[in-house]
């Protein structure tokens, strides 16, 4: 039974960090491509970064350039999502996804696992 698990959530200033992490268990973890999606009340789901299996490709939305950096450790079967200098427009539920094969796809509906999610709410 494949499990995706994210943590690092909750409140944080304008300005501020986090890290969120996302434990996948129950499949080979370097067969997928991960990536991270957020959706806002009110707003579909959006695509925020995608990182190859093997860790040396990454690609992020551009309203988080610079900002947020996606990194996985295949040792541990972890992906990460550091978010730096967090603005209110942050705010939204953060979910990791994973997705069989080598395609990077920032499509969500292209993925075949999904966590749970972690909300993540920026205060102005």
């Amino acid at each position: 039974q494949v499990q995706l698990v994210e943590s690092g959530g909750g409140l944080v200033q304008t300005g501020g960090s986090l890290t969120l992490s996302c434990a996948a268990s129950g499949l080979t973890f370097t067969n997928y491509i991960m990536g991270w999606f957020r959706q806002a009340p009110g707003k579909e789901r959006e695509f925020v970064a995608v990182i190859s299996r093997n860790g040396d490709y990454t690609d992020h939305v551009d309203s988080v350039k610079g900002r947020f950096a996606i990194s996985r450790d295949n040792a541990k079967n972890t992906v990460y999502l550091q978010m730096n200098s967090l603005k209110p427009e942050d705010t939204a539920d953060y979910y990791c996804a994973a997705r069989q094969g080598a395609l990077l796809t920032y499509n969500p509906s292209s993925y075949h696992y999904w966590g749970q999610g972690t909300q993540v709410t920026v205060s102005s």
